[in-house]
């Protein structure tokens, strides 16, 4: 297993789901440098304070490794925090249209909708393109 060496914030992911890694490597793509990625097959999990199985159900964010139980979060707060960071990040108004799409998907009512679409997603996303029968829940 992998021990993480940087300080950025990660976003752990199911890397036998071809879905989620095509997903996840876009989100890399639009925010370069803005986080590491990494498969959680491939992560010393204990490290982070995760377990396999919270990781197969749902991505996860840790927004400082450092301190992993303060700044995790799952689902689609995990994304939301994601575009959040990455926004900043990346800057000028594109980053902080991501930014501010981030904050609002943790306040309800969105929060409601986007919990909804992510719990959607997780379950059909071996049905979904680039899944595959290894991406079932």
């Amino acid at each position: 297993m992998a021990a993480l060496t940087s300080t950025s914030p990660v976003l752990v992911f199911d890397g036998d789901c071809a879905f989620c890694t095509t997903s996840v490597l876009w989100l890399h793509q639009q925010f370069p440098d803005a986080f590491e990625l990494t498969p959680y097959q491939r992560t010393d999990l204990a490290a982070l304070q995760l377990t396999a199985e919270e990781c197969h159900a749902k991505v996860q964010w840790i927004g400082d490794p450092a301190d992993p139980a303060a700044t995790r979060r799952e689902g689609h707060e995990a994304v939301a925090a994601l575009v959040r960071t990455g926004g900043r990040r990346r800057g000028g108004a594109v980053g902080r249209l991501w930014s501010a799409a981030g904050a609002v998907a943790v306040v309800p009512p969105v929060s409601w909708v986007a919990a909804g679409v992510y719990r959607w997603v997780a379950a059909n996303r071996s049905r979904l393109p680039g899944g595959t029968p290894a991406c079932a829940l």
